[in-house]
C-alpha cells in the first residue's frame, strides 16, 4: 500500500514527527488544540487518527467527542423526521396524555346534569369536581421517582391501565354512594399525576435537545386534544349512551392503549428493535451531550433524591412558580368554562362545551408551532436561556392579557375567541418551563417534574375551589378572571429573573 504523506497543521511552533515507538505514543496521547488531522507513516502503512477522541478547546468549558460522526451526520428532512421510531413513540405519548385530559374533563361535562339531578351548589360542584385533584396532589413525585428509577415506559402503562379503571368505574361509584365517587376521581388523579413525569422522561431519552421542544409539543398537542375530544364529544355520548357513556368509551380506549403501548415500543432507542441505524446513531451522538449516557458502571439515581439541595436553587423555585400559575389557569378553564358559558352567556350544554372545546384544539396547533419556533431559534445561535425565558413569557403575558378581554365580553362568540387566543398563547408555556424541567436536573427531571406539579395540584385545588367560593361570595365570576391575570403577570415577571436553560449542579452540600 502506497503511505500517504502527512498532514500537519502547526501550532505555536513547528513540530517535527517522532522518531521512535514510545515517541509515537506519547504524542499521540499529548492533547494538541489546534490539530484537526494528524497521520503518522509507517514504512507500507498510514495510521490516521480521524477516528480518535480529540479534545475541543472553547472559553467556557471542554467538550470530549468520541468521533467525528456527529458533526459529519447532517439533519434529517422533515419526512425522515416525521416517520422515524422516534416520533411515533411521541405520537403514542400524545395519544396517552389525550385520553388523561378526556378522563378527565368528561365531569366537567358531566357536573352539570348532575348537579341539577342531586341540587348541588356551585361550591359543592367544585368539590366534586377537585377531588380528582386530592389523588393528583402527591402523586407526581411518586412518580417521578417511580420515573427516574424505572423508566417512562413501564411507569406510564401502570398509569394508563389505573386511570382507564378509574374512569370506567365512575358509573358505578356514582350510583353507589357520593364517598365512592370522590374515592374513584381521587384514584384517577393519583394514576394520572405519573403521565407528565413519564412523558418527559421519555423524551429526554429519545429526542436530542434540538428536538425535544418539538417532541413536548407533539405530545403536549395531544393533551389538549384530548380536552376538545372529551368537552366535544361527551354531550353528544351522553344524548346516546346516557350521563356515564364517556366514562365506559374512554375508559376502554385506554386499556386498548396500554396493549399497543407495551407492544410497540421500547423504553430507550438502543432497545428498539424497529430502528434504523442512522436514527439510532443520530440520537445517541447528539444525545450525549445534554443528557447522561447510561453504562454498566454507572450509578443510578437514588430511590431518595435530595430534596434539600433541588429546593436550595432560585430555578427550581423559578420551575414551581411557572407550573403552579400554568395549573392554577389551566384547571379554571378546563373545569370551569362550561358552567361559565352556560351561565353568564345563557348557551346550552352542547354549546357550551362546543365554546369551552375550540380553544384545546387551537392550542394543540399551536404546541407544536411554539416547540418548532423554539427548536429553531437554539439552532440558529440563541441561548437556551433567553429562548425558555421568550417562550414563558408569551405563554404567561399573552394569556393575562386575553383573560382581561374575557371577562369584558358581552357575547359567547367574543368571549370564545378571547378564550381561544388566551389558550393559543398559553402552549408556548410548553417550550418554556415544560421543557427546562429535562434541562437544569437531567438525572433528576422525573422527581424535578413531580415537585413542581404537585405545587401545580396545589395551585389548582385551591383555584378550582375558590373560583365557586368566590362566585357566590362576590357574585363576579369575571372579577376572578382578572384576578388570575394579575397573577399571571406576576409569574412572568419571576420566571425570567431566576430561571437558566444550563444544567444547575445540586450536587454542592447546602450550607
Amino acid at each position: 500500500m502506497a503511505a500517504l504523506s502527512s498532514a500537519i497543521v502547526p501550532a505555536a511552533k513547528p513540530f517535527s514527527l517522532p522518531q521512535t515507538h514510545r515517541a509515537r505514543v506519547a504524542a499521540l496521547h499529548s492533547p494538541k488544540t489546534h490539530f484537526k488531522k494528524t497521520e503518522f507513516n509507517f514504512s507500507n502503512v498510514s495510521l490516521s487518527l480521524r477516528s480518535l477522541p480529540r479534545l475541543r478547546f472553547s472559553s467556557n468549558d471542554a467538550h470530549f467527542n468520541s468521533s467525528s460522526k456527529e458533526s459529519q451526520q447532517p439533519q434529517p428532512s422533515f419526512a425522515e423526521f416525521i416517520t422515524s421510531e422516534r416520533v411515533k413513540v411521541v405520537a403514542m405519548l400524545a395519544l396517552a396524555l389525550a385520553l388523561c385530559n378526556a378522563d378527565r374533563v368528561v365531569m366537567s361535562v358531566a357536573i352539570v346534569p348532575l348537579s341539577l339531578a342531586n341540587g348541588w351548589s356551585r361550591a359543592f360542584s367544585g368539590i366534586v369536581q377537585s377531588s380528582f385533584l386530592w389523588g393528583y396532589l402527591a402523586s407526581p413525585i411518586a412518580g417521578g421517582m417511580l420515573v427516574d428509577n424505572y423508566g417512562g415506559k413501564v411507569v406510564m402503562a401502570w398509569g394508563v391501565a389505573l386511570w382507564s379503571l378509574a374512569t370506567f368505574l365512575t358509573p358505578w361509584a356514582s350510583q353507589t354512594s357520593l364517598l365512592a365517587l370522590l374515592v374513584v376521581r381521587a384514584i384517577l388523579g393519583a394514576a394520572e399525576g405519573v403521565a407528565l413525569p413519564s412523558m418527559n422522561n421519555m423524551v429526554a431519552r429519545w429526542f436530542p435537545q434540538t428536538e425535544r421542544s418539538r417532541a413536548v409539543g407533539i405530545s403536549m398537542a395531544g393533551f389538549q386534544l384530548g380536552c376538545a375530544i372529551g368537552l366535544t364529544l361527551s354531550p353528544i355520548l351522553m344524548s346516546q349512551g346516557g350521563i356515564f357513556g364517556p366514562f365506559v368509551i374512554f375508559g376502554l380506549s385506554g386499556f386498548l392503549w396500554v396493549l399497543v403501548w407495551l407492544s410497540a415500543t421500547s423504553s430507550t432507542p438502543d432497545r428498539s428493535p424497529q430502528i434504523s441505524k442512522y436514527e439510532l446513531e443520530y440520537i445517541l451522538n447528539r444525545r450525549q451531550t445534554s443528557f447522561p449516557v447510561e453504562t454498566a458502571k454507572s450509578k443510578k439515581v437514588k430511590v431518595i433524591p435530595p430534596f434539600r439541595r433541588l429546593l436550595s436553587k432560585l430555578p427550581t423555585w423559578s420551575l414551581i412558580i411557572a407550573n403552579a400559575m400554568h395549573s392554577w389557569g389551566f384547571f379554571i378553564v378546563l373545569s370551569w368554562m362550561p358552567i361559565y358559558f352556560s351561565s353568564v352567556y345563557r348557551v346550552d350544554l352542547r354549546h357550551a362545551a362546543w365554546f369551552s372545546a375550540v380553544p384545546w384544539a387551537v392550542m394543540a396547533i399551536m404546541n407544536y408551532l411554539a416547540g418548532l419556533w423554539s427548536d429553531m431559534m437554539i439552532q440558529s445561535g440563541t441561548s437556551v436561556t433567553l429562548t425558555r425565558k421568550i417562550m414563558q413569557s408569551i405563554g404567561f403575558v399573552g394569556p393575562g392579557l386575553c383573560l382581561i378581554g374575557l371577562a369584558t365580553a358581552k357575547s359567547p362568540s367574543v368571549g370564545s375567541a378571547w378564550l381561544t387566543l388566551a389558550f393559543g398563547l398559553k402552549s408556548f408555556s410548553h417550550s418554556g418551563f415544560l421543557v427546562n424541567l429535562q434541562e437544569i436536573a437531567p438525572q433528576y427531571s422525573g422527581v424535578l417534574h413531580g415537585i413542581s406539579n404537585t405545587a401545580g395540584t396545589l395551585a389548582a385545588i385551591i383555584g378550582t375551589v375558590g373560583a365557586g367560593f368566590f362566585v357566590e361570595l362576590f357574585g363576579s365570576f369575571p372579577a376572578f378572571l382578572l384576578l388570575t391575570s394579575l397573577l399571571y403577570f406576576l409569574a412572568a415577571i419571576f420566571y425570567c429573573l431566576f430561571s437558566t436553560g444550563e444544567r444547575v449542579n445540586f450536587d454542592d452540600p447546602v450550607v
